[in-house]
């Protein structure tokens, strides 16, 4: 596909004046409808939403993973709780109807068939009327706002310009010189050692809850609820090892977020605290995760997980659910951090 000099040309810009965010290698980008989030890996998965303001609309997600000669995976979803059946959806582009949905996206979504996500490619990079249509007259439409910029930010950051793998400037530079993906790391969590007599009474330290304190920069930060905690109540103490433990309590309270402290401490004084996060809202096994809304109506929502690697909790997942659109529980899994982890076999 070949573009005129102008249009091009605003499209860069559009892609300079949008929103991006690095993270650990990934990316996140956004422009109008639509949203960029690349992971560790240079996987690439871009969302497309309804026009902002709409009561219903359809998502679209956009996956490639990274490396030369990687095809674009399109699956489609709307927002309707009744989950229509992808053969009584239709897609239609400027008038047309391109055909039924089909079912089993790798996400929980319809999957759009090879010619369906070509021309919605090709409608994506021009000013195009998209919608899904249901048999009995329900429509939900779909935005190509945006679509350019983030499409052209893909293939910049896969290395895709000028190559003819490229979705927006393609070019004749050879596909083999499109970097491969970049391999998950791993993290080998231990088992957690069962607990230990003197936990409870750890649990009720009060030099234990001092040197949690000190670690909060006197201000207590974004832990306030530290300090409204009675002085008899205990703090929650789950055993790592044989010398250090995971202690826990509630510390802050918003609208519809709730977010508590973890630290990993030495099981004797001084105890030595070393704060992971003050977001958390549950632990199980050697892992810290995060879970809240975007807003209220928990149509978005942002998820971390830290894990216990022996020595240290170090990230391994972050994901979002894309953009605040009316879905409830939000529409994707869209990751900027793919850590694989594998248990170890208990000892003996």
């Amino acid at each position: 596909m070949t573009f005129a000099r102008p249009l091009l040309c605003a499209i860069l810009f559009l892609a300079a004046a949008a929103t991006t965010r690095a993270a650990d290698n990934g990316l996140e980008f956004s422009h109008s409808d639509w949203q960029l989030v690349c992971d560790n890996t240079h996987t690439c998965r871009a969302a497309g939403y309804a026009p902002e303001g709409g009561e219903d609309g359809a998502s679209v997600l956009l996956t490639r993973d990274a490396g030369p000669g990687q095809p674009v995976n399109a699956e489609l979803q709307v927002s309707d709780t009744d989950e229509p059946a992808a053969a009584d959806l239709h897609l239609h582009i400027d008038g047309r109807d391109l055909g039924a949905l089909g079912a089993d996206g790798e996400q929980g979504g319809h999957a759009l068939s090879r010619a369906q996500s070509g021309a919605l490619l090709a409608a994506l990079l021009r000013d195009s009327r998209i919608h899904v249509a249901h048999r009995d007259g329900r429509r939900w439409e779909l935005s190509d706002q945006g679509a350019a910029a983030v499409l052209l930010k893909m293939d910049e950051f896969q290395g895709r310009l000028d190559t003819p793998g490229a979705l927006v400037r393609r070019g004749t530079r050879s596909e083999a010189s499109v970097p491969p993906p970049l391999p998950a790391p791993v993290v080998r969590r231990p088992p957690m050692s069962p607990p230990h007599p003197g936990d409870d009474a750890l649990a009720r330290s009060p030099e234990l809850r001092a040197a949690l304190r000190a670690t909060l920069d006197g201000a207590s930060g974004d832990c306030e609820r530290f300090d409204e905690l009675p002085a008899d109540a205990p703090l929650q103490v789950d055993r790592l090892d044989d010398h250090r433990v995971l202690v826990s309590t509630p510390c802050w309270l918003a609208a519809y977020n709730a977010g508590s402290g973890y630290w990993v401490a030495d099981d004797h004084a001084p105890f030595l605290p070393r704060l992971v996060t003050t977001d958390g809202t549950d632990y199980d096994a050697g892992q810290i995760s995060a879970d809240h809304k975007g807003r209220g109506l928990g149509d978005c929502w942002s998820h971390a997980d830290w894990t216990w690697d022996g020595a240290h909790f170090v990230p391994t997942s972050e994901y979002q659910s894309g953009m605040c659109r009316g879905m409830p529980g939000g529409f994707w899994v869209l990751p900027t951090l793919d850590i694989e982890v594998l248990d170890q076999a208990t000892a003996g």
